[in-house]
């Protein structure tokens, strides 16, 4: 047989790989998902399902397939097992109107169910997956909803708002007259673009669905969102917080390199999905995904050991506990916080010194070519860190490239700050030190790979901030480190030195 005639690919994997502004959700991915609910779901006939961001309808359509074998004996009739799915089970909110008729078109076959070639008949084109153009509500330029800029997003009709129906109101319970959902599934947006061109000033948007969710009460509740919520940051501290506080999350899949759960879609941090029970306490289901080697489910606490941090990795565990001692000096104690002189990295200094007071400051341009170029600024600049301004030192960079594919770095190149030398923004200073070889000391240890693995348990974004250090003890810098010598220190096995050099990359 002819494999070009013979090939019939499901529409909606071919969508899940066409970009990275909506990230629809492959099949697989949806029956993974539905997999974690207890199937017992599947076999009745009361069971409500609710998609509130549904994009191409495939949750809906995946759990159509199992209600229509669940119910094969309570509904024997097909057009009436259909029927009763269709109009008494199964609803969703689109995101916009074209992926309400996408949604339909999965659902019903046909992008309005009204129509005559949809395999249940409504009464009105949008079934139960609607649609409503819903504006943003605008107070003191942002909308009170979403945080979405009046100045980019107040629109014509003619144009997307981006004002998504079901975070878009007060009270969720009126969308579907007050009606009760069994579950709660999707895959909302992730952010919304605030018109400035950086990627990391979006405002993130994944979060409010899972709130607004949590308002309807229902008695499961899962979603596929990114992962940087782990580490909070814009707009995300609440929400990790609360997440990270509720015992009711039972099962979280973590993909660090979100390639591995959407393909070709890069999200910086990785995504993950879970189920929230709202009937069911206690610890957590945690299975780490990294390219074709998956680790778990090991059950654990969110939070380990009265710590302030989800540590996703698994195998991170027991090297953690070894070489992490709450009771220990902490080398977060030395690290500085962001802009640690006061000066911003939009000031670029003098070329030359012109009084005797003058400091070295160290500085990064946009281009690679100039990082770390030096320049001098008058003392008087400096707003802060005086301590450390006669002083030996460390100077690293504030961000990182975002940690993604693996082996990474982790962190960029550490270098020595000499006495009567500041810095802008575009670094952190680590001290002080007593003598340039002390530093040198320093730098030996931050490049060793234990000491990157450590701070990348608490590190999830691009930006190294002093909470990030917590976990990486402080040594003797009156001697030089190499990792063989802190893997004997800690007693490490030759699998967690193999799992540590999966992760991270030699600095050169």
């Amino acid at each position: 047989m002819n494999n070009r005639l013979s090939y019939n690919p499901d529409v909606l994997s071919c969508l899940a790989n066409l970009s990275n502004d909506e990230v629809f959700t492959p099949p697989q991915l949806a029956n993974q998902m539905l997999d974690m609910l207890p199937q017992e779901l599947f076999q009745s006939p009361d069971t409500k399902f609710l998609d509130p961001c549904t994009k191409s309808g495939v949750f809906l359509r995946e759990i159509a397939k199992r209600l229509i074998e669940g119910l094969a004996e309570t509904i024997p009739d097909l057009q009436r097992r259909i029927d009763h799915i269709m109009h008494h089970q199964l609803y969703g909110v689109a995101i916009t109107q074209l992926t309400s008729m996408m949604s339909r078109r999965s659902l019903y076959c046909s992008k309005s169910a009204s129509g005559k070639y949809s395999i249940s008949q409504f009464d009105d084109e949008d079934g139960n997956v609607r649609y409503r153009d819903i504006r943003h509500t605008w107070v003191q330029g942002k909308c009170r909803y979403c945080g979405a800029s009046q100045e980019v997003y107040d629109r014509g009709s003619d144009l997307e708002s981006h004002a998504y129906e079901f975070i878009h109101t007060d009270n969720p319970n009126t969308l579907y007259n007050n009606m009760t959902f069994d579950v709660i599934i999707g895959n909302p947006p992730y952010q919304m673009d605030i018109g400035v061109e950086k990627s990391d000033y979006a405002i993130p948007l994944y979060h409010k669905f899972i709130q607004q969710a949590k308002r309807l009460n229902p008695r499961y509740l899962s979603m596929i969102i990114p992962a940087r919520w782990y580490a909070g940051g814009r707009g995300l501290d609440s929400f990790r917080a609360e997440m990270l506080n509720d015992n009711r999350i039972r099962i979280i899949h973590d993909f660090p390199d979100s390639s591995d759960c959407f393909t070709g879609v890069n999200i910086r941090g990785g995504v993950c999905y879970f189920l929230w029970n709202r009937d069911n306490r206690g610890d957590c289901e945690i299975t780490t995904h990294r390219g074709n080697n998956i680790v778990g489910p090991v059950v654990r606490p969110l939070l380990e050991n009265g710590n302030d941090t989800f540590v996703r990795y698994n195998q991170a565990i027991p090297i953690i506990n070894k070489v992490f001692s709450p009771n220990s000096p902490s080398f977060a104690s030395v690290v500085s916080s962001q802009t640690p002189f006061g000066i911003v990295s939009s000031y670029k200094g003098y070329a030359k010194k012109i009084n005797a007071n003058d400091l070295r400051l160290y500085k990064s341009g946009h281009e690679m070519e100039h990082r770390g170029q030096t320049a001098y600024v008058p003392i008087d600049m400096v707003l802060r860190g005086y301590e450390l301004i006669h002083k030996h030192k460390v100077y690293l960079g504030e961000a990182s490239s975002a940690v993604g594919s693996f082996p990474h770095a982790i962190l960029t190149m550490p270098f020595y700050g000499e006495p009567g030398s500041v810095c802008t923004q575009s670094y952190l200073a680590i001290g002080p030190f007593g003598s340039r070889k002390e530093c040198d000391n320093v730098i030996s240890y931050m490049k060793t790979r234990l000491f990157r693995f450590m701070v990348l348990q608490r590190k999830n974004t691009q930006h190294n901030m002093a909470h990030v250090f917590r976990f990486v003890p402080l040594q003797d810098f009156s001697k030089p480190w190499t990792d063989e010598e802190l893997y004997k220190k800690y007693g490490l096995t030759d699998e967690e030195i193999q799992f540590i050099e999966s992760m991270i990359r030699p600095m050169e």
